[in-house]
């Protein structure tokens, strides 16, 4: 299963800036982020070299408005059976091409599952032909989303900004 947990990895103050700087613009070159940290574009493809075989950066990605394309993103909320292996059932949801992540999660239920579908028919088939299929599924619960928020730079916020001038005791940073 992903997500283990494992000892963190130390970051100095421009791992994390040079993080940031993606986290925000995962396009900029390493021409360009050597222009923003003052550094040589080798020494960017050093850091960014040892975060990735580190695994702190996973990927480099896009980010498509399924809506736009037509399809509505679901939650799909999974009951394991007594004794069935989860990792399995975690591993069958994940093959399938309309689920987007899956976590095991606390609560009532065993997993949630995010999952984009095309419409009704399509979430109907997704369920009747291959979820309630799987061997281990005791129970489902299907959550259709009716409205989303555009996803936040939440990377760009965990990480920090790069506002060094402008402090909350600045008062000319309060406009």
């Amino acid at each position: 299963m992903a997500n283990r947990p494992q000892a963190s990895i130390r970051l100095d103050d421009v791992d994390r800036r040079l993080l940031h700087l993606l986290a925000a613009d995962a396009r900029l070159s390493q021409r360009g982020l050597a222009r923003e940290l003052h550094m040589s574009p080798p020494a960017i493809g050093e850091r960014l070299s040892r975060l990735e075989r580190a695994g702190v950066i996973r990927g480099y990605r896009v980010d498509i408005d399924w809506a736009a394309l037509g399809y509505v993103t679901g939650y799909l909320a999974v009951t394991a059976m007594e004794g069935a292996d989860q990792s399995e059932i975690m591993r069958g949801l994940h093959l399938l091409p309309e689920v987007q992540d899956v976590a095991v999660i606390t609560g009532s239920m065993d997993m949630l599952a995010r999952v984009r579908v095309q419409d009704y028919a399509h979430l109907r088939s997704f369920l009747l032909e291959r979820v309630w299929q799987m061997p281990g599924i005791q129970r489902t619960e299907t959550f259709l989303s009716l409205a989303e928020m555009q996803s936040k730079e939440f990377s760009v916020e965990l990480l920090g900004g790069d506002d060094e001038d402008e402090s909350p005791a600045d008062p000319s940073a309060r406009a």
